[in-house]
């Protein structure tokens, strides 16, 4: 008896001690607010507790081990964590739970996922104010990490060393196209992507993954909005309009998104040292609809037909430069004009099929066709002049002499018709938390080109030969040859061009103990057969790795995010890149290719009473092999069609962003880069985009005794880049560099009415945004250059380079409202 006492006690004991051993999770649940949240349910492994009213749980548990804790409430977004317990340790999590907003929900998962692949998020509605002088996405895109533009009209951009060639433009997972002869910013009128349709911007300068195309530098992601209701936006500028409505039908099976746009940059152009009589006509229609056929079943289209029709007669043009010790003065008269019509047509219809909850399919079909016309003959005499520099001269300012006198013919004839048609297959397998994703894509190009360029170059009435052409000893010999103009291109090429392009890839998001981790490995193939009729059919084949890591430490009060990016990238030759600079086109050339190393860091922080930010650095390196160089004219590019050069780029770039100002989104951006290419062994010399420094400020502000009173600021300094020289010049010879850009455009906007303050009665009820306000463009009246005009002397051999200046100070007027 005595002996079933005491081992009724030991029992006792030790289940005293089994049952004992638990692990304790408690904490505060707080909304966005910090404000405690009643009710919210508490799950751990299938233990569960509720908060009471001031936000606080306590919830034992005898799951030891690592696991999931979930926190659940009607109003609020679901919250997950994987945390490790073990026995009788007490764990704290106490979270901040996120309003539960639909849009709000979507666009928090779209940046994380954007963020691991190392692209950066810009919300279209938080800058959509921001002053760009021509109106595009693209200005913003060049105030991020890693991109650049130095030229106020164009919205084409380079990417850490890369040419505009080299950069990947999808929207809504189309891939558009530019027109190809356009070789001044003026000429371009309006960019593919219509920015009052646009609902987010996804860009990534390098390491990007397999399932986007063969470039060697960025992509550009665009998502264009789906509506849920309807809408017309209107908004009008001294430089031109818009019209876009949008709205669902057939019972919401329907969305539809369509946009009109109209845009005239005489404004602007008028800004600058020549004057002319300038009449573009830059006009554009697009569409983007969405149709729910089934639950399973929807259909896509994207359509866009833009006219940019452009007509410039230059009259004169009086441009001063050189040193304060040795001014001078450019005057320049000029006979004919220019006309050049660009017209280009897109569509694309993609079917997407949902399979279950983890397949979907893709089958897209696209075609571009651009119609391009470049005529112009022009005839300038100039005269070139010393500048009477001193302060106590009474002809102070006044040109004294002509140091040189000559004209100059330009001529050409250019044509170029363009169809470019794919088919595209795609799947994604999604399953907890991996993704497979694999595709397929077969293109057709047809080329038609015809070439007619010449330029003759008189001084004080000795033509001047082409380079290689004998030395001009005139006057003192006579010249015997023939005259022959100083630059003569004439050719004529009919290239189709096939290709076959694949990719699989990978991805999977995972923990190592209680980090997230997130990888991705994939590649792409692509084989291209360029058919042209002057030649034999050239068939080549690539293969391009690519990967990415990136882990989200487990580190507490610290949010941080480590990312490594790498992989081969290719890029195949379009028809820019075989044709050389006599306008031939040359099949045999290679696709030229870049090894990227990246390394990335992310630290979103508070600070200045609570405000958001986020601090993004990017270390990188591109190794560059079978280079196809290039000179620069404004925007043209034209190729040497070889692959007779090495090249890299390094550098590093950061971005500051988050609230600066309370309530608004701005950013800092500041990036380092040195690119240099060596061809045919001759060393190392920079690359034309070998721009060393960059440093872009974007600034909103309000008044804070009026909100509605709102300030946008866009700064940006770009250090010089090489293209000082001649285009037709040997680069080795000529490596000066241009002077640096530096532009300010400065907005204020006064919002009577938007979003967050409706109106329920008067006349503004009847407006769901309603804006007026006043823009100006290059507030310093910084004179920038873009190119130099070069003035040839056959007396003294002397060159001179007369910089191009891009526009001054410029005032614009703009209206928007939304009803």
């Amino acid at each position: 008896m005595k002996t079933n006492y005491y081992l009724t006690i030991i029992f006792l004991f030790l289940t005293s001690i089994v049952f004992g051993q638990k692990a304790t999770i408690k904490g505060t649940v707080k909304d966005q607010f910090g404000k405690p949240i009643e009710n919210v349910t508490v799950i751990f492994e299938g233990d569960g507790t509720t908060t009471a009213k001031d936000g606080t749980y306590t919830l034992t548990t005898t799951k030891f081990g690592r696991g999931t804790i979930t926190f659940m409430h009607v109003s609020y977004a679901e919250y997950k964590k994987r945390i490790s317990t073990s026995k009788n340790r007490t764990v704290t999590i106490s979270p901040k739970l996120r309003i539960e907003e639909i849009g709000e929900v979507e666009i928090e998962t779209k940046e994380q996922r954007n963020a691991v692949k190392g692209q950066q998020s810009v919300d279209i509605e938080d800058v959509k104010f921001v002053p760009t002088g021509n109106g595009g996405v693209e200005t913003l895109v060049s105030t991020l990490i890693g991109a650049s533009n130095n030229n106020t009209l164009s919205t084409q951009y380079n990417v850490r060393g890369g040419n505009f060639d080299e950069n990947l433009v999808y929207v809504n997972g189309f891939e558009v196209f530019r027109p190809f002869l356009i070789r001044s910013g003026q000429q371009e009128g309006l960019s593919f992507i219509n920015s009052d349709m646009v609902k987010n911007i996804a860009f990534s300068a390098g390491g990007f993954q397999a399932k986007y195309g063969d470039k060697l530098s960025s992509v550009l992601d665009i998502t264009y909005k789906k509506p849920r209701k309807f809408g017309v936006t209107m908004n009008a500028s001294l430089l031109g309009g818009g019209l876009t409505v949008e709205g669902t039908g057939l019972k919401d099976k329907l969305n539809f998104i369509a946009g009109a746009r109209y845009r005239d940059n005489s404004l602007l152009v008028g800004s600058k040292d020549i004057e002319t009589n300038y009449k573009p006509r830059f006009l554009d229609i697009q569409s983007f609809l969405s149709y729910k056929i089934t639950d399973k079943f929807t259909l896509e289209f994207l359509g866009n037909v833009a006219s940019n029709q452009y007509d410039y007669i230059p009259k004169t043009r009086r441009t001063r430069f050189g040193t304060v010790n040795n001014p001078l003065e450019l005057i320049v008269y000029y006979n004919g004009r220019e006309e050049d019509d660009y017209l280009t047509v897109f569509g694309a219809l993609k079917g997407i099929y949902k399979v279950n909850d983890n397949l979907k399919l893709e089958l897209t079909t696209s075609a571009y066709n651009t119609q391009e016309e470049e005529y112009y003959d022009i005839e300038a005499f100039y005269n070139l002049g010393q500048v009477d520099g001193d302060f106590g001269s009474d002809n102070f300012g006044e040109t004294l002499y002509a140091q040189q006198i000559g004209s100059q013919l330009s001529h050409a004839r250019n044509d170029l018709d363009a169809l470019i048609n794919n088919v595209q297959l795609r799947a994604n397998y999604k399953k907890d938390n991996n993704e497979i994703e694999v595709g397929a894509k077969y293109q057709i190009e047809d080329i038609q080109d015809r070439i007619i360029e010449w330029e003759m170059i008189d001084s004080t009435g000795f033509s001047i030969r082409p380079i290689h052409h004998a030395a001009n000893q005139q006057p003192y010999e006579p010249y015997t040859g023939e005259i022959v103009p100083f630059q003569n291109i004439r050719a004529r090429n009919h290239t189709k061009i096939s290709r076959l392009s694949a990719y699989a890839q990978y991805s999977r998001k995972a923990y190592l103990n209680d980090h997230e981790v997130y990888f991705n490995i994939g590649g792409r193939m692509q084989t291209w057969t360029v058919d042209d009729e002057k030649s034999a059919n050239v068939t080549q084949t690539v293969f391009s790795p690519r990967a990415q890591f990136a882990i989200k430490p487990d580190w507490e009060n610290t949010d941080m995010l480590f990312r490594f990016a790498t992989g081969i990238y290719y890029q195949p030759p379009f028809y820019r890149e075989l044709r050389n600079a006599e306008g031939n086109v040359n099949p045999d050339v290679k696709a030229q290719k870049a090894y990227h190393f990246i390394l990335g860091n992310e630290y979103s922080f508070k600070m200045w009473g609570n405000r958001k930010f986020k601090l993004v650095t990017e270390a990188y390196y591109k190794n560059l092999d079978d280079v196809n160089i290039y000179t620069v004219d404004n925007v043209r590019i034209r190729y040497a069609a070889n692959n007779n050069a090495k090249a890299y780029a390094a550098g590093f770039d950061m971005r500051l962003n988050g609230e600066f100002i309370p309530g608004t989104e701005s950013w800092l951006t500041i990036g380092l880069l040195k690119t240099e290419e060596n061809y045919e062994n001759r060393g190392y010399i920079p690359r034309p985009t070998d721009q060393r420094f960059k440093l872009a400020f974007v600034l909103q502000d309000y008044v804070p005794t009026i909100p509605n009173l709102r300030m946008y600021l866009n700064m940006v300094y770009n250090s010089g880049v090489p293209g000082g020289s001649p285009s037709y010049a040997d680069p080795y010879l000529y490596q000066t560099r241009l002077n640096a850009y530096r532009r300010a455009d400065i907005g204020l906007i006064y919002v009577f009415t938007d979003a967050k303050r409706r109106y329920e009665s008067g006349w503004l009820k009847n407006f769901r945004e309603l804006t007026l306000g006043v823009e100006l463009f290059n507030m310093f009246d910084i004179k920038n250059s873009i190119t130099n005009t070069w003035v040839r002397d056959a007396y003294s051999k002397t060159s001179y380079g007369i910089p191009n200046y891009m526009t001054g100070r410029v005032l614009n007027v703009r209206m928007t409202m939304k009803i």
